[in-house]
């Protein structure tokens, strides 16, 4: 049995200029106050038997472009990586979503070639890490993101970070802004104001607007808001 909970049929959103499915790991190793999918993020509710997974994605080749891996946190699935390689021989382009919790399985498919686009979530700034995340090694992360950052565009990537304004401030979004440009990131950087169900799993109140212009332009790269 998988820990997939789901699967989303089609998307033209999740994977940049791809067409794709997703498939929805259940289980995270985060526990962030915005997250309005509990369910998931505790690995509740039944999963997709591995014969359906594999019968879904066999009717799609040919007609998809890619598979993307997310969550939850998929990186903490022991059997991950020779299911990316089976998935991947069957012909599809394979996008990590990820929380960059686990290095050493982002490094492996990086090296073995089995990822073809990874989207990294810049949490919080190490300050605020834990009490964003409940996670206590910011260290991993951010091994995590240098070792994207380190590839040379062997494979794409993104970076992005969700906004809720009872968790991080403009401050603390210009903090993430300057260890970006600090390790050479000079992609495309996606900020997200929260927009999202309640209850989340903080119980947090409905999230307010930053003040875009109180948010540093930096030098390296383009930030691209969402949903502001």
């Amino acid at each position: 049995m998988f820990p997939i909970s789901s699967i989303t049929p089609f998307t033209l959103q999740d994977y940049p200029h791809h067409t794709a499915c997703i498939l929805w790991f259940s289980g995270c190793n985060f526990r962030c106050g915005y997250c309005h999918n509990p369910d998931l993020v505790f690995g509740r509710g039944e999963k997709l038997t591995e014969e359906k997974v594999f019968s879904f994605l066999e009717s799609r080749k040919n007609l998809l472009d890619g598979v993307v891996f997310s969550g939850g946190e998929c990186t903490i699935f022991p059997g991950l990586i020779p299911l990316i390689e089976r998935v991947k021989k069957m012909g599809f382009l394979i996008k990590l979503d990820t929380n960059g919790s686990n290095p050493k399985v982002v490094r492996e498919l990086i090296e073995r070639g089995l990822v073809n686009y990874i989207a990294i979530d810049y949490k919080a700034p190490q300050k605020k890490f834990f009490e964003v995340t409940r996670h206590k090694k910011f260290s991993n992360f951010s091994e995590t993101l240098d070792l994207i950052f380190r590839q040379k565009n062997e494979i794409d990537y993104e970076v992005r970070t969700t906004i809720h304004s009872d968790l991080l401030d403009e401050n603390d979004v210009n903090e993430i802004i300057f260890d970006l440009e600090k390790r050479g990131f000079d992609k495309k950087f996606f900020l997200q104001n929260f927009f999202g169900k309640n209850p989340t799993l903080g119980n947090l109140p409905p999230s307010k607007k930053i003040n875009l212009e109180k948010i540093v332009k930096p030098n390296q790269f383009e930030i691209e808001w969402r949903n502001f």
